[in-house]
């Protein structure tokens, strides 16, 4: 199990203890509007904003889990999980702050990786929801994905821990739906690398990242050759072909954009208009995203 970083736990009576943390996680899910958790306005709601249900799949949590949060029958959740839902309920970085005092953790430190995705960066994704979009850390762990992404690249819900970073799953040669030739694949391998040993000096004390960069040096002689280069670079644009989706090969351009201020990637993937990728990227948009809600 990776040796994830816990911060020290704060006496819950002096942030509110387990009643303020489940009184602001109701509070927080009763504001959030159903399309800003993915979901169309409806008649015949009588929540005020997000259900149980919907918040517990945006957070990847059980339904009854976020029922004991919510009635104060849970306690001392985890940094992943408030993390996750940090990110579910759109909380601006003071509101995520103060969803971990009343929780009893410290907020994350600015010596971490950052994880969470903001309100505002969170608008920004809805607005490009017509093509394939996906938000990672600068450790590269996937943090957010929208439906078209998935049906693309496959369901990221159903992996966790390394199974969700690409550094990991791309140096182990875990089986991907994404490919290049041999010299594209030269480069987006020493671009990972030199990606994280960039991360590994701006974060020197986030315990995560250093586990992943320990197990990457331990079992993949390829990843081991690169960090010994001590190359420092930043992810780049590059073109790839999505070869299992259910409408057939995509190739699609990848680019990498950088959040300012958070060191979040956001990855987008298009297609040359009028092409036929183009036509198979929308033919799958709404066949893969429908089986996908279905």
């Amino acid at each position: 199990m990776p040796c994830w970083y816990h911060p020290p736990r704060r006496d819950p009576g002096h942030a509110g203890g387990v009643q303020g943390f489940s009184e602001v996680l109701r509070a927080w899910r009763d504001r959030l509007k159903p399309q800003e958790g993915g979901d169309p306005p409806g008649r015949g709601r009588r929540a005020p904003g997000l259900r149980r249900e919907e918040l517990a799949g945006l957070a990847g949590v059980s339904v009854e889990y976020l029922v004991r949060l919510e009635q104060g029958r849970a306690r001392n959740p985890s940094p992943q999980l408030l993390a996750a839902l940090a990110r579910a309920l759109r909380l601006t970085d003071g509101e995520r702050d103060h969803f971990y005092l009343v929780a009893g953790l410290a907020p994350p430190s600015r010596g971490l990786v950052p994880q969470h995705v903001g309100r505002g960066v969170q608008r920004m994704l809805d607005r490009l929801g017509d093509v394939p979009l996906a938000v990672f850390s600068a450790a590269w762990d996937l943090l957010w994905w929208n439906d078209l992404w998935a049906a693309l690249t496959g369901d990221a819900s159903t992996k966790s821990g390394l199974d969700r970073n690409i550094a990991w799953r791309h140096f182990t040669h875990a089986p991907g739906v994404i490919d290049f030739d041999d010299a594209h694949a030269a480069e987006f391998s020493a671009g990972l690398a030199a990606d994280l040993r960039d991360a590994v000096g701006r974060y020197p004390d986030d315990a995560h990242l250093a586990y992943l960069v320990a197990r990457l040096r331990a079992e993949s002689p390829e990843f081991g050759r690169l960090w010994g280069q001590a190359h420092v670079a930043r992810h780049r644009s590059s073109t790839k072909t999505a070869t299992s989706t259910p409408v057939g090969p995509i190739v699609v351009d990848c680019d990498v954009l950088t959040v300012p201020g958070t060191d979040l990637r956001i990855v987008m993937y298009t297609a040359v208009p009028g092409s036929s990728d183009a036509s198979r990227l929308e033919l799958l948009r709404v066949s893969g995203t429908q089986a996908l809600t279905s």
